[in-house]
């Protein structure tokens, strides 16, 4: 079984998945410039969650404590 710390990393993992998903089915079906900027921002803030994620993945398993 992973470690909880580990299991919520993996966890933001997958939101910022969906919310990439979600921005990009959003762009497809938008009406207006406004919306495109929603979706923008919900793109730029999952690719900035992902870094975090990684990078506290990265020093997880440099501290030898990912599983």
């Amino acid at each position: 079984m992973s470690a909880p710390s580990n299991e919520n990393i993996r966890r933001v993992l997958a939101i910022s998945r969906e919310m990439l998903a979600l921005a990009d089915e959003g762009d497809r079906d938008r009406n207006d410039s406004s919306c495109a900027i929603l979706y923008g921002i919900l793109r730029d803030m999952a690719y900035r969650l992902r870094k975090l994620a990684d990078e506290e993945c990265a020093k997880h398993k440099e501290a030898d404590k990912w599983d």
